[in-house]
């Protein structure tokens, strides 16, 4: 990509970094999953999403250092074959998954590596549970016709895993995680942060947040247990969104109005078209301006929120505006909220980041019986970029017809309904051996009735 010498080659790049992302963010936590001690299990999951945010902070660090360097955006995308090739060589060093060593009849291989994982007094009995159930898996395989989509969901416990899995993985990108970080910079913008460079250090700030929360992950997940952890997480992600959409709100209801003698003094020819042939000018808001067309700016008064002028939107009205040291408005407009929207931003992230951040991922890692679990981990990968896809696609286009405050209200209630899907559909797996989660989902059925206690031996009804 860093060295394309026209869009579709940058393109054809995009596309092989699509499929190697695509495949790592299942393979990964997979791997951590099958090759890591129960006990620590969640917490080493947890660490890849910490290692993904904090990435991600760096990235924001390093794009900032290379803004005012020649040839921006390729030393952008250059750089990052650096940890990618680091990453190869230290990978070449990595024991293979014992659990897939045992399927492949790889016995002592398998051993070795569990005897490195474990304890010599937990050895024993992790062995013999493993060969438990790879032995039950090969008789099972032996026994039925191939994999497919039918025998997938007839299967119980692979269909519940299905259901656990794929649907936390849904909402995970349905309550807008994605949205708020792709669109961070913009977001900050509508708030009512003009400069692009406060919106970009702003938005810096975010992604910090978002690797913290994956900190803190690392932390409860064991400890709190991985449903609870979601459902903490998704009760502050709503409250953070109440916010978000009464703060976007009020800076919509109390935008400050255009006036036709601010807006004269840029010429005639300056203004806004939409705005001279308004009937309702005198009405005008800087978000009616906004709104109007694509090609409209808003010039903030000097005091930013009395009125200001509505003018044409180009590189020449935004010199104007910033030769009176006048801030220039195309996203969002002066607002005394916009504090309120970035608190609301910043606790969405904290809240966010170590449950529904980390959550999909750990319980995706092992709710699958191991026969099945290329297949289920390859469904619930497409499942999430296509996800992330539809909501990062839409997003721009819906604050647009709907307007910001009833986006973020609409991810909102997207998030209630994941309480409810967590409550219902999701088990707990914390501390459960991955041989044994089976044996869990087969006896579990979906608790629609969820305020009533299951019996403590048994989740079976």
């Amino acid at each position: 990509m860093a060295a394309a010498s026209g869009p579709a080659i940058l393109i054809l790049g995009r596309v092989f970094v699509g499929i190697g992302v695509g495949m790592a963010s299942m393979a990964s936590p997979l791997y951590i999953s099958e090759a890591s001690p129960t006990r620590v299990r969640g917490a080493l999951v947890s660490l890849n999403s910490f290692l993904i945010t904090g990435g991600q902070f760096l990235s924001y660090l390093i794009n900032l250092a290379f803004t005012k360097a020649p040839g921006t955006w390729r030393w952008m995308l250059g750089v990052a074959a650096v940890p990618a090739l680091l990453q190869i060589v230290l990978m070449l060093t990595l024991p293979e998954s014992p659990r897939w060593l045992y399927r492949k009849g790889k016995e002592e291989e398998a051993k070795s590596i569990l005897k490195k994982i474990y304890p010599p007094h937990e050895v024993e009995g992790e062995i013999q549970a493993l060969k438990e159930s790879v032995d039950m898996e090969i008789k099972e395989a032996e026994s039925s016709e191939k994999i497919n989509i039918v025998k997938l969901l007839r299967t119980s416990a692979v269909r519940r895993g299905l259901y656990a899995g794929v649907g936390l993985l849904i909402f995970q990108q349905f309550v807008g995680i994605n949205t708020v970080m792709y669109y961070s910079p913009t977001i900050v913008q509508l708030a009512g942060f003009a400069s692009n460079r406060t919106a970009l250090l702003l938005s810096l700030i975010i992604s910090g947040l978002n690797a913290f929360g994956s900190i803190l992950s690392i932390y409860f997940i064991d400890k709190t247990g991985r449903k609870k952890l979601a459902l903490i997480s998704l009760c502050g992600v709503v409250f953070s969104l109440v916010l978000l959409t009464a703060a976007f709100r009020e800076s919509e209801i109390h935008s400050p109005m255009v006036s036709a003698i601010q807006s004269s003094q840029f010429n005639n020819n300056n203004t806004c078209p939409d705005y001279k042939t308004a009937l309702n000018s005198a009405e005008w808001t800087c978000m009616t301006c906004l709104k109007a067309s694509p090609s409209c700016g808003y010039c903030a008064a000097d005091d930013k929120f009395l009125p200001g002028a509505c003018l044409i939107s180009n590189d020449g009205t935004k010199k104007m505006c910033g030769d009176d040291h006048r801030a220039w408005y195309t996203r969002g407009c002066p607002s005394k909220y916009g504090w309120a929207a970035l608190i609301g931003l910043a606790l969405y992230i904290i809240f966010f980041s170590p449950g529904m951040g980390t959550v999909p991922w750990v319980v995706n890692s092992e709710i699958y019986p191991l026969r099945y679990r290329g297949v289920c981990g390859g469904i619930a990968s497409t499942t999430v970029w296509i996800s992330n896809l539809i909501v990062s696609e839409s997003f721009l286009s819906l604050t647009k017809a709907l307007g910001t405050a009833w986006t973020f209200m609409m991810f909102g209630i997207v998030a209630i309904v994941a309480i409810f899907f967590v409550i219902i559909f999701v088990p707990e797996t914390k501390g459960v051996p991955m041989e044994e989660v089976e044996k869990m989902l087969e006896q579990r059925s979906v608790q629609f009735k969820f305020w009533e206690k299951r019996d403590s031996g048994s989740e079976k009804h």
